[in-house]
């Protein structure tokens, strides 16, 4: 898939097709895992980058890493392999296979040196993405620090032509929310943390509420979610009625994603309007919920939902 088609599509998939579509070229070019337990070791996901080669050497990049790049090459440019080489080091800790990394790249054509594209740059724009040995990230810087720039070469494809990537590893996401504590709402049901961030609710003796009552447990720094987003998240959901738990992405050990207007009414209302970086409690009576679904176990149900908002992907507006 060429950058053209991806600056597109990516702003409109889940995590899991934004992680794989972003470095599309290296699917194509046959560096996927096919293994179905990915080696989640250190040393794996250091050994997974591309090695450095001839093509990739040949990009001079101008610009500072986290700010879309100006690369310049003679053309056409051979690629007969994968090959990455890294233009900058950043600082900090390695990354580690299961993090959540922020990034963003500018892609050309190595047949003509044309900009086809940049992504990330603007904010918004890439879901976070967890790295590993086995997924296209992590082959194309392995272990890098937050801050590293690489240059990664693609050889042509049955689709596309060979093409040029700057890459930037901007960060890494916490994977629970981040943003400042705030005072708990009176009447609210209680919620305490795990050391990982796993929230624990408890509902209050009394009757549960008629409209859906929203507070903010913390508030992040991040960008603002909007309808139609994409929203990365951890969430727990629970039954007033009993206080079960009925529904945990923490249990799956993995941040989900969906659109704020693919959600029940209540859901959507806790989401938009909020910053990434926040923990939102939000209780939704059936009408809100799942009222309308006959038959659904949670029809009769008010729900209380606890959601850290990992990350958000602004719709792309229609033209």
């Amino acid at each position: 898939m060429s950058v053209h088609r991806l600056e597109v599509f990516v702003r409109n998939r889940s995590l899991f097709a934004v992680s794989a579509v972003a470095a599309a070229a290296i699917l194509l070019a046959g560096c996927g895992s096919s293994d179905p337990e990915p080696d989640a070791s250190a040393d794996a996901l250091c050994a997974a980058a591309a090695p450095s080669g001839s093509a990739s050497e040949a990009v001079t990049v101008e610009g500072e890493t986290g700010e879309e790049s100006t690369a310049t090459f003679e053309f056409p440019l051979e690629v007969g392999e994968l090959q990455s080489s890294v233009v900058t080091e950043g600082e900090g800790d390695p990354v580690e296979s299961g993090d959540l990394v922020s990034y963003a790249l500018t892609a050309y054509s190595a047949e003509t040196g044309e900009e086809l594209g940049t992504l990330g740059y603007e904010g918004a724009e890439i879901l976070p993405a967890q790295i590993s040995a086995d997924n296209p990230i992590g082959q194309i810087v392995g272990c890098a620090t937050p801050g590293t720039r690489v240059v990664a070469a693609f050889p042509a494809s049955d689709t596309n032509g060979a093409e040029v990537y700057v890459f930037d590893l901007l960060s890494v996401v916490p994977d629970a929310a981040w943003g400042e504590e705030q005072e708990p709402v009176e009447g609210m049901p209680d919620v305490t943390l795990d050391d990982d961030g796993a929230p624990t609710v408890t509902i209050p003796d009394a009757e549960a509420p008629t409209e859906v009552e929203i507070a903010e447990l913390k508030v992040g720094d991040g960008a603002t979610v909007e309808s139609g987003d994409t929203v990365l998240v951890h969430y727990a959901g629970v039954k007033w009625s009993d206080g079960e738990v009925f529904d945990s992405s923490w249990d799956r050990d993995t941040p989900a994603t969906f659109t704020t207007t693919g959600v029940v009414a209540g859901f959507q209302q806790a989401l938009e309007g909020q910053t990434v970086g926040s923990q939102v409690l939000v209780v939704i009576p059936p009408e809100f919920g799942y009222g309308d679904s006959e038959g659904n176990e949670l029809q009769d149900e008010t729900l209380v939902f606890v959601v850290d908002i990992l990350g958000t992907q602004h719709a792309v507006a229609a033209e």
